[in-house]
């Protein structure tokens, strides 16, 4: 028996879970259903089962790249701020080197499989891995960080487009619309949590230029335009009633979502920020797809 490739491969297996888990693979549900109902949506019912493949490794590899990057750059920052102090690499789990080499794993998943997609993907890649990473930078700099996120999760339905009809029309525009002003409401419900610590280290969010209740009316604000863009894909898209119940009912969530979370009561953000937002990319997922194929 050799206990020690025993102990390295545990070892490796120990690292690779913690990165895993502390880029959060399963907040794909953000992005993935809004990337897979574009892709119905552009085949005009069920996408061929390989081009969905090739999607959801796509959609693995470009989020896992920009989660890690954001590890890395942001490990100093995290290492000071007692809600992040915990991951991998400040908490030492892992080291820069395990993480540079997942890092550069997950850019060449992505690259790949965009090539098995088509050119246009292709051609499209270092565009989409250019603006996830930029995100990570823009906290530094602007309040309008939030809406970085949220371009680059818009990108997944644009590109789930591109991927089935191998060209870009104003319906994935529409939807990246709705996810960029989706995300930047629920990522400022996200940073009043962090409110104080970024006024104590220049960190730039709309909780900490405008406050807590101003950041928060900003939010429901954004949460409106998005519905406003649903509405809009209605008429581009063929689509019919059966969305438009989706749309009310997403409506609806986030009018409880804004509803939980007050000014004077953060204890609920994470309800808000991780169930109801799941709920409503799947939710909505759901209803495109029912319309789309019936």
């Amino acid at each position: 028996m050799n206990l020690g490739a025993d102990s390295t491969k545990l070892s490796f297996m120990n690292k690779l879970l913690a990165i895993l888990q502390d880029v959060k693979v399963q907040h794909t549900v953000f992005a993935l259903p809004f990337a897979l109902m574009s892709a119905f949506l552009a085949a005009g019912g069920v996408p061929p089962m390989e081009k969905l493949g090739w999607i959801l490794l796509a959609m693995f590899g470009v989020r896992s790249a920009a989660m890690a990057f954001n590890r890395i750059l942001d490990s100093k920052i995290d290492a000071e701020n007692e809600r992040t102090k915990s991951r991998a690499l400040p908490a030492g789990q892992v080291g820069k080197m395990e993480y540079s080499l997942f890092l550069a794993i997950s850019i060449a998943l992505f690259v790949f499989a965009c090539t098995q997609l088509n050119h246009l993907c292709l051609l499209l890649s270092p565009v989409a891995l250019a603006v996830v990473f930029f995100y990570s930078l823009t906290k530094r700099f602007t309040w309008l960080s939030h809406f970085f996120l949220g371009l680059a999760l818009g990108l997944a339905p644009i590109g789930a487009w591109a991927a089935v009809a191998d060209e870009l029309t104003w319906t994935p525009l529409l939807m990246g619309l709705a996810v960029i002003f989706w995300l930047a409401g629920l990522d400022i419900i996200y940073s009043c949590q962090d409110y104080v610590f970024d006024k104590e280290h220049d960190l730039f969010s709309f909780p900490q230029k405008f406050g807590i209740a101003a950041a928060l009316r900003y939010s429901s604000i954004f949460h409106g335009i998005m519905v406003l863009f649903l509405l809009a894909l209605f008429f581009a898209a063929p689509l019919g009633s059966i969305y438009l119940v989706g749309v009310v009912a997403t409506a609806g969530l986030l009018v409880y979502e804004h509803s939980i979370v007050k000014p004077d009561d953060l204890k609920r953000v994470n309800v808000a920020f991780f169930n109801l937002n799941g709920a409503i990319s799947v939710l909505l997922m759901c209803f495109v797809m029912i319309d789309t194929i019936y």
